[in-house]
């Protein structure tokens, strides 16, 4: 990795591995944006619910392969494994921080 990871993105994967919502949660604002198979979801309700849907269909864990920083925008390459075709794959986490909060990430390939 080429980077250390600030907190919120350590307790986000930490939490996505051990497939605990309410921690995931945590480190996002109560307005952040998730953009994630062509949806977004906006705020903590919406945010929960996407987190709650995809922990319960792709039961995913994350190895955090790279990082790189670029300001308050982190892009992580993470290879995910899970109940998905073409598991494990590399996908990229694109977070944007502030005030030691995530307020927006984006999931792609």
């Amino acid at each position: 990795m080429t980077a250390n990871l600030p907190q919120p993105l350590t307790d986000y994967f930490a939490a996505k591995n051990r497939h605990d919502v309410d921690a995931m949660l945590a480190p996002f604002s109560l307005d952040a944006t998730v953009r994630d198979e062509g949806e977004t979801h906006r705020g903590s309700i919406a945010i929960r619910d996407w987190m709650e849907a995809t922990t319960n269909k792709y039961r995913v864990t994350v190895e955090v392969a790279d990082a790189t920083v670029n300001g308050d925008a982190w892009r992580i390459a993470g290879i995910v494994s899970g109940n998905f075709p073409g598991s494990p794959a590399t996908l990229h986490y694109n977070f944007t921080l502030a005030d030691d909060r995530i307020t927006r990430l984006e999931i792609g390939a």
